[in-house]
């Protein structure tokens, strides 16, 4: 089998194409072609995993009409032109979307060209390009039933969001002895997604400053690339050893298998692979997102007793940290969060999306 697989901009889209690229490649032996941007977090997470990427011209659409949005239309038809190209010199069996802008012109020149087409919506409010695309494609995979009505289609499968591999087979013990952690330290692994969060990383330098000492525990903390300099400028010589800054967290499954508690967004990918681990989580929602749809994803984990919820309206670093101490040190606390964790945990989202692949391609076993 030869797949494509599209879906780029943020981790949270790359991500679950990695899932089911990794799956279809490593347990079923499939041909994998990614397709990005030049622009994306695909550039470099894709490479990573030995994946294959091409890249085509395409960006958003802005809502008022200005000189972008003819660049943007100019890039979308260059963008559909490039797409057939290597659709037609690949000749994929199957061609899967995990969405983002690029998936527009891959998944629409695919429909066009009689290939079999699925997209995989990750969110509770499906954004507008998998709205779009679902009037094309042969599937839409849903990870929340909230998503149903958004979709003109009665094509929808129920399968959850696949998770990586790496993440559901993750050995703990091994791990900590990898990053090199002190069997009896406590982990704490803090980020704000592959762009960061400013807020977020304001709070937490603040609260590493003010109120962090070395004696309670360890820190993990990804600042996301962009904001990376600034707040390791900002903190130079007045952290202590025991808490390590970085950019983004590459190896995720080993960091997060090691973690006694992670405080971070809500995205859905995010919250996947907190449950498949049952990981205790401080989620900390985005408000810049449509529907507010993270707010949702965590008000879940908080309702099953998995997670304390903090907006950024409430979020202040005192606060932070009392809630990290008051989880880090009780363990009866951290046990029923984990347990509870693990009770809601979707795993076999990658086996239903491959189900549907041999169902659109007509193959077995």
């Amino acid at each position: 089998m030869k797949a494509i697989i599209a879906g780029g901009g943020t981790a949270g889209h790359i991500n679950p194409g990695l899932a089911i690229g990794k799956y279809l490649r490593d347990k079923k032996g499939a041909e994998i072609l990614f397709i990005g941007t030049k622009k994306g977090f695909e550039t470099k997470l894709v490479p990573l995993e030995g994946f294959t990427l091409k890249t085509i011209n395409v960006r958003g659409f802005r809502r008022s009409l200005s000189f972008d949005t003819f660049v943007a239309i100019k890039e979308l038809f260059q963008g559909l032109f490039q797409a057939r190209k290597i659709l037609k010199e690949y000749k994929p069996d199957i061609v899967i979307g995990t969405g983002g802008y690029v998936c527009g012109p891959v998944l629409f020149a695919a429909s066009r060209l009689k290939i079999p087409t699925l997209i995989h919506e990750q969110n509770a409010y499906p954004g507008l390009t998998n709205r779009i695309l679902s009037r094309f494609v042969k599937k839409v995979a849903i990870s929340f039933s909230e998503s149903e009505k958004y979709f003109k289609t009665r094509n929808l499968i129920m399968t959850g969001n696949p998770i990586r591999n790496d993440i559901l087979e993750a050995d703990r013990q091994k791990a900590r002895i990898e990053i090199g952690l002190d069997a009896d330290r406590k982990l704490v692994v803090i980020f704000g997604g592959s762009r960061g969060a400013e807020k977020i990383n304001e709070t937490v330098s603040e609260m590493l400053v003010k109120y962090y000492s070395e004696k309670d525990f360890d820190i993990i903390y990804a600042t996301g690339e962009s904001q990376f300099r600034k707040i390791s400028e900002r903190l130079w010589h007045r952290i202590p050893d025991t808490v390590k800054i970085v950019p983004y967290i590459y190896d995720m499954a080993q960091v997060m298998s090691s973690a006694d508690l992670v405080v971070s967004r809500a995205g859905a990918i995010t919250i996947s692979e907190l449950t498949a681990l049952g990981i205790p989580a401080i989620l900390i929602p985005s408000p810049h997102v449509t529907a507010n749809h993270q707010e949702h994803n965590a008000r879940a984990l908080e309702k099953a007793g998995a997670a304390v919820v903090m907006t950024e309206n409430e979020l202040k670093s005192e606060l932070l940290y009392d809630y990290i101490k008051k989880i880090i040190t009780d363990d009866e606390i951290a046990k029923t969060m984990s347990r509870n964790s693990k009770n809601i945990a979707k795993l076999d989202a990658t086996e239903k999306i491959y189900s549907i692949i041999q169902q659109l391609t007509n193959t077995t076993e």
